[in-house]
């Protein structure tokens, strides 16, 4: 590891390394004298640790700092407590985490800690996935995705991994002429599972189109989720019987409240 990131970021103790070893610690007494928390396994923690997660995209996208603070700790904890949970069966310990992937981050940045140049932002990814490639030693590029991630996420990144090989699209107009077939596909389709797989086959290029454009379609997803839920909302509150009320007047509600 460069002398100068010891310099920069090890070798002077300060007040979050204090914080860090005290966290720690704390984890660890709970792990002893906790009824709940010693009897936790890597298993029984991983739907708080999906559920951490998704707190913390949400206070992100509430742009509230002190509760992304907030999540971010929740999140923290729940890495601690994994690693003090190996660490108890001899696997693996915090510091093994820590120095993996701090060497992690060294070797996928030679344009920082080595002496290679790049241009762009797009050279970088490329040279990310081409080192990720080398060190699975032929396993497929796509191991890299997870199989519990969000589908329309996974579609994105499958799309994003397969496409740093060269298997893709040249550019958006095809992206675009492959969406249209989907679409034509789905139309003529007859069965339930064939429209189904279909329906599927169509959301799937039209990630693909939307990494063409530089969209995160979990993030345009969200986003219109969260515009919807407001607006219904503030179609709920201003309507006293939704049942009765005719579509006219709550498509009336509907457009003021993007106004609003």
């Amino acid at each position: 590891m460069p002398q100068e990131i010891y310099d920069q970021t090890y070798a002077e103790q300060n007040d979050s390394t204090s914080q860090w070893k005290i966290l720690v610690n704390v984890v660890r007494q709970l792990r002893k004298q906790c009824p709940w928390d010693s009897e936790q396994t890597h298993a029984s923690l991983r739907h708080l640790l999906i559920e951490e997660a998704y707190e913390t995209v949400e206070a992100l996208d509430g742009g509230d700092m002190q509760e992304l603070c907030t999540e971010l700790g929740d999140l923290l904890l729940q890495i601690i407590l994994h690693s003090v949970i190996a660490e108890e069966s001899k696997h693996f310990d915090l510091a093994g985490v820590i120095t993996a992937v701090i060497e992690k981050m060294i070797r996928r940045h030679p344009h920082v800690f080595d002496d290679l140049e790049v241009s762009s932002v797009e050279e970088v990814l490329q040279n990310w996935e081409s080192l990720k490639a080398k060190e699975r030693k032929g396993e497929s590029v796509l191991n890299g995705v997870p199989n519990h991630m969000p589908a329309l996420l996974s579609a994105y990144r499958i799309q994003e991994k397969v496409a740093s090989t060269g298997f893709d699209f040249p550019d958006q107009e095809s992206t675009w002429a492959k969406v249209e077939e989907e679409i034509q596909e789905f139309k003529s389709a007859g069965l339930k599972d064939e429209r189904e797989s279909e329906f599927g086959d169509l959301l799937f290029a039209l990630v693909n189109y939307a990494r063409k454009n530089q969209i995160n379609p979990e993030d345009a997803l969200r986003g219109t989720n969260h515009r919807f839920r407001t607006r219904f909302e503030y179609v709920e509150a201003n309507v006293d019987d939704m049942e009765a009320a005719g579509l006219e007047e709550l498509d009336r509600y509907w457009e003021a409240s993007k106004n609003q």
